[in-house]
């Protein structure tokens, strides 16, 4: 999916938070781990991490099998990916 073709909105990135077990939300040097098996953040937090000041789903973001990535930080993306 190319976000600059297709944005989704609110509704649409939760239910994308639904289909997946973990987050790893990025946002400057701080970064959010959720294990979706074991917690259960409300609406508003999910909200809170996955859309931008646009309304939309952050950029960048990739989803891994039942893992997804909000954000960018060079950590996470090497546990989820493996390098």
């Amino acid at each position: 999916m190319d976000a600059r073709k297709q944005r989704l909105d609110a509704k649409e990135a939760l239910a994308l938070a639904s289909e997946v077990d973990e987050i790893y939300a990025a946002r400057g040097k701080k970064v959010v781990h959720l294990d979706l098996r074991k917690e259960k953040p409300d609406a508003a937090t999910l909200t809170g991490l996955l859309i931008g000041p646009s309304g939309n789903l952050r950029a960048p973001t990739l989803r891994v099998g039942r893992t997804l990535l909000v954000g960018f930080d060079e950590a996470s993306y090497r546990k989820v990916l493996g390098r």
